[in-house]
């Protein structure tokens, strides 16, 4: 298989993780709103921060891929970015088993008791790192000596990726981080109509306006290249629109980055009654962020400067 197919399934692969954290993503965020949110208990309010924490760096680590081929490669294809988002969704399924572990413990003991819950969360998230992890390692220790080799072999390949495929990969990177971005919007336009909302401090109801209107943002950014693509070109691959897709992408990023801190920052203070709290919260949101999508390519993409990255072929 050559290498951009390789990195083509492997964004698809990440798409899939996405759409998984979209919907736990938008049921943490939403939860904290509802009116039983503010009887659950203490173990249980910390169980739902704990799973809303981790969610947020399963997506994270999901979205990095996309920010990091455009940022540190410019979309160019290399071995080293297809291992990286292999290690990249392979890291994201630990907190995504975790959080999910947690929400099921939440959900059961609000039905059957404490006892179920954690028997039942302890199951399922035993279940998925026995599925995720166990049954492939076990798999790839018995049959995957020679890909192993052949993946170590490619690992400092440069492909000249035709045009096409480059800009089918920018808009396939716009996918993946879309879904986490509407599964925000929809919580933040929900939780406004809610009695707990109107509880908020004034500072919290306006750091969420400003969240609410930078994901509105990140949405239109992720949604013009393929308008644009249309309008414009017609459809035709040209290496001005793959620059002006590419940057909108990644562009995309800052405005979703800044939704993230806003949000947490009102959801954390609201589930632990602590602006303190949440200010931290909001505080490690931000690094976490800015350390993956954008510290860590711009740190790569200095990296590159001695190697001669291929550019994009004319159009035939």
């Amino acid at each position: 298989m050559e290498l951009k197919d390789k990195i083509k399934t492997a964004l698809d692969e990440t798409r899939m993780l996405i759409l998984g954290v979209q919907v736990l993503l938008g049921f943490q965020f939403r939860g904290a709103f509802e009116n039983a949110a503010e009887a659950l208990p203490t173990h249980a309010r910390a169980a739902t921060g704990s799973a809303l924490a981790l969610m947020l760096v399963a997506a994270a680590l999901i979205i990095t891929p996309s920010a990091y081929h455009r940022i540190a490669l410019g979309g160019t294809n290399t071995g080293a970015f297809h291992d990286l988002v292999g290690r990249l969704a392979t890291a994201a399924l630990l907190p995504f088993a975790a959080s999910l572990g947690l929400d099921l413990f939440i959900a059961v003991e609000r039905m059957a008791g404490t006892g179920a819950g954690a028997a039942v969360g302890g199951a399922f998230t035993t279940m998925e790192l026995a599925g995720w992890y166990g049954a492939g390692y076990i798999a790839r220790r018995r049959t995957g000596g020679m890909n192993r080799r052949a993946a170590a072999a490619q690992a400092d390949a440069v492909e000249d990726t035709p045009l096409h495929t480059r800009i089918e990969q920018m808009l396939t990177e716009a996918r993946v981080i879309l879904p986490g971005v509407q599964a925000l919007l929809g919580f933040q336009l929900a939780i406004v109509l809610t009695e707990s909302f109107e509880r908020l401090p004034a500072s919290s109801k306006l750091l969420h306006g400003l969240a609410l209107g930078c994901v509105a943002v990140s949405i239109i950014l992720l949604m013009t290249p393929a308008a644009y693509h249309r309008i414009v070109y017609a459809g035709e691959d040209t290496p001005e629109f793959l620059r002006i897709g590419g940057a909108l992408v990644a562009a995309a990023t800052v405005p979703l980055a800044l939704g993230l801190v806003g949000d947490a920052y009102v959801v954390f203070t609201k589930i632990t009654d602590s602006a303190t709290f949440g200010t931290a919260a909001a505080l490690l949101v931000l690094v976490l962020l800015a350390g993956l999508w954008y510290a860590y390519p711009a740190a790569a993409r200095r990296g590159q400067r001695g190697r001669r990255l291929p550019k994009p072929p004319p159009p035939n």
